[in-house]
């Protein structure tokens, strides 16, 4: 019997009303691991190429025959707006099925999660932290809710494998199976995955199973691309005229020419075409999206720009994602990261990336927001470029973003290569975090049977008893822990805050805001107390404050009209992977055109060919910049970097990376060239010892509950999960292993 006459009859009804020509590869793949094993599955494919469906058709069968006597499947999603999404989706597929789905996450029905508790049945939709406090804050339900588990979903794997969010996603699953004594089966859903094999291992964490991947043959996909370049020339004629009391920016008497060709020419490309424009930072596309709503108020253009990003306000946001699905006009959406996941928002008709993407994942991503339903899919790259004329720097001339955007788009659509997500094996935060978790549900607990219920979790696999025993007793010191007269452990009262408070069940590092609030409508947040009179931009509109409440953290204010400027504080932290330096490398190297490139950008990328080979840095691991400055290029990842880094300083040699290109580092340095190649060389052939290395004293790997982790574990973490000794050594052995 093929796959379609497997699926349960509602699921066959449900694809014949959908008019399916026919299943795709991957649901076929996935219908037999489900039916035919007791596999985990992986499913790694494009977007919009039916991952979900895939998971799901298979899974609501084995349901429908052999229904459960508790919930059956738990859906975990990164995002609330992703369950609300996927909540529609699955409430149609299960019309006839009586299968019941429940959505469980801060903003969800109490009744309705209420009625779970009591009557525990069908699919349940939640966050890795609603589920943290169901299996923290209430046991008693877990041991019936989920006393027959089937399956476990995890959507947007390579999002949880990237940060600690994941891992602590993992230790809950594991926490849930020992509770439970129940085993589910673990189903993966991603659309970007640079290596299957380190996100098998990870799916598979504690489960002492097989993970199946199949391989689905999406075909060749065309692509239509194109990269378009502006320059800001320096021109007396042209000028900003500021008011700093208010960061007002008068558009009509200013801005740089290049900017003003490029929202003229954003503006032409996205009139009348359904696009998300995307940019690096929240407060470069709240400045893009102002100026085009600028631009289309001189040419009396409807307003269908919107403004989607972490800060904006989840109504706002909601109200952007429904207006893109089903609004009739074409609406125009600046976005950061949060429009990157796969939250359905119909068909495209391009996405727009103003500077490079961060790498080849985030590109993937972004990519494949569009081209669904059977279109070609199509991205605009621009960039704004402002020349320094008469540069002392040698290398000031060269545009490292542009070509990095040149490498990642070679690396993506011809090398068919992704970044690999790096493991994590000393996160000693989330093992803080986990520990206070396990006391608060358990109780009084002794030190052994404590390291016996949490350092068995996969996520601490690596992490020593020694090192427990070191956190353990720092906690007792700080009163995040008390020791009971009969020798065992319990929260302290210094823990007693932490634990009881809503921003405990977090493992993720969120800064302090301010909510944004015009009446009684919440606009979203901004992280500085601006004062009453000053402007600022949220959401794509400029407003001003009226009245602020800095005990409450509250900022009331008007719409206003213009353009104005906001800033959030952020940490520069860009990381490259060796494979993406040495196509960076190869792009300008070889003589290879790329017919994507408008003539602007092929008469750029030919001058910065110029410049890099007669530099000498394409194929010299140093190169002169000055008297006593030194470039050194070796042409790795961005940790392999870090660490030569800390081995020139440890022999007293003043290095530093410059965060424009984060490809090389500037050396002062009193010898010749030769003198440092062979000190460099002379380090890759030591046996050098990384925690001897000059480290700053605070070096740590950033964490929410870093506060509560001695600094020893913290330097041992960014030692052990971030320097990389062995790699710098094997890439630079093979200056060419990963050139492009």
């Amino acid at each position: 019997m093929d796959a379609f006459g497997r699926l349960a009859p509602f699921i066959q009804d449900f694809i014949y009303r959908n008019k399916w020509e026919e299943l795709h590869g991957n649901q076929v793949a996935a219908c037999e691991v489900i039916f035919d094993s007791d596999d985990n599955l992986l499913l790694s494919s494009g977007t919009a190429s039916g991952k979900t469906e895939a998971a799901f058709l298979p899974v609501l069968t084995e349901l429908y025959h052999k229904p459960s006597a508790s919930v059956g499947v738990v859906y975990v999603s990164p995002l609330k707006a992703l369950i609300n999404d996927q909540f529609k989706r699955l409430e149609m597929l299960l019309l006839d099925s009586n299968i019941p789905v429940t959505k469980w996450h801060g903003d969800a029905s109490m009744d309705r999660k209420n009625k779970l508790m009591k009557n525990p049945e069908g699919i349940l939709q939640i966050t890795p932290e609603s589920l943290e406090s169901l299996i923290t804050n209430k046991r008693g339900a877990c041991l019936t809710m989920f006393s027959d588990l089937r399956f476990v979903i995890i959507d947007e794997v390579h999002s949880f494998m990237r940060d600690e969010r994941g891992l602590q996603l993992l230790c809950i699953l594991e926490r849930l199976k020992s509770l439970t004594g129940v085993n589910p089966r673990r189903i993966g859903l991603s659309a970007t995955l640079g290596d299957v094999s380190v996100a098998k291992n990870w799916l598979n964490t504690g489960t002492g199973r097989d993970c199946a991947a199949p391989l689905s043959n999406e075909g060749k996909k065309r692509v239509r691309l194109h990269i378009e370049r502006f320059v800001n020339y320096a021109d007396k004629r042209d000028f900003i005229e500021r008011n700093d009391s208010q960061n007002v920016v008068d558009v009509d008497s200013g801005g740089d020419i290049g900017s003003r060709e490029h929202y003229e020419y954003l503006f032409r490309q996205t009139l009348d075409k359904k696009t998300i424009i995307f940019a690096n930072s929240r407060e470069e596309i709240e400045l893009i999206m102002a100026n085009l709503r600028a631009t289309a108020l001189k040419y009396k253009a409807p307003d269908v720009y919107r403004v989607h990003h972490g800060n904006v306000s989840a109504l706002l946001r909601e109200n952007t994602e429904d207006e893109m699905k089903s609004a009739e006009e074409k609406i125009v959406t600046g976005a950061t990261v949060t429009l990157e996941l796969g939250i359905d928002i119909g068909s495209l008709d391009q996405a727009v990336q103003v500077g490079a993407p961060l790498n080849v994942s985030s590109f993937a991503q972004r990519l494949g927001r569009c081209g669904r339903r059977g279109q070609v899919p199509q991205i605009l790259f621009t960039f704004v470029e402002s020349i320094k004329i008469n540069s002392s720097d040698i290398l000031g001339p060269i545009n490292w973003e542009f070509i990095r955007t040149i490498a990642i788009v070679e690396l993506y659509l011809r090398d068919h290569w992704m970044e690999p997500i790096p493991p994590r094996f000393h996160a000693y935060n989330l093992l803080y975090h986990q520990t206070m978790s396990t006391l608060k549900s358990n109780g009084e607990m002794t030190p052994a049977a404590l390291a016996q219920k949490v350092l068995t979790l996969g996520a601490f696999r690596k992490i020593s008893q020694e090192d427990y025993r070191v956190l353990l007793q720092y906690m007792l010191h700080i009163e995040q822990l008390e020791r009971t007269e009969h020798g065992g452990l319990i929260i302290g009262r210094g823990g007693e805050k932490i634990v009881n408070s809503h921003k405990f069940l977090t493992v993720f590092l969120a800064p302090e805001y301010f909510l944004v609030k015009e009446e009684n409508r919440t606009i979203g947040t901004v992280d500085k107390a601006y004062a009453v009179g000053i402007r600022f931009a949220l959401a794509g509109m400029s407003w001003e404050t009226v009245d602020i409440n800095v005990k409450s953290k509250v900022i009331f204010v008007k719409k206003v009209p213009g353009i104005s400027v906001v800033d959030w504080d952020r940490d520069f932290e860009m990381e490259f992977h060796t494979v993406l330096v040495r196509k960076v490398r190869s792009v300008m190297k070889k003589d290879d055109e790329y017919p994507y490139l408008s003539d602007r950008c092929a008469e750029r990328l030919a001058e910065i060919r110029y410049i890099a080979r007669n530099s000498g840095i394409l194929d010299n691991l140093v190169t002169p910049l000055s008297d006593k400055k030194y470039a050194v290029f070796p042409w790795v990842g961005t940790r392999q970097l870090v660490t030569l880094h800390y081995a020139l300083l440890q022999r007293k040699i003043k290095n530093k990376m410059p965060w424009v290109s984060s490809l090389y580092l500037e050396v002062v340095f009193e010898g010749g060239k030769e003198e440092l190649e062979r000190v460099i060389r002379q380090i890759l052939v030591s046996e050098l010892d990384l925690y001897s290395l000059p480290l700053p004293d605070k070096i740590q790997i950033n964490g929410k509950y870093n506060e509560f982790v001695p600094m020893g574990l913290l330097r041992k973490q960014f030692i052990e999960d971030y320097l990389d000794f062995e790699g710098l050594k094997r890439d630079m052995g093979t200056p060419e292993k990963a050139a492009g």
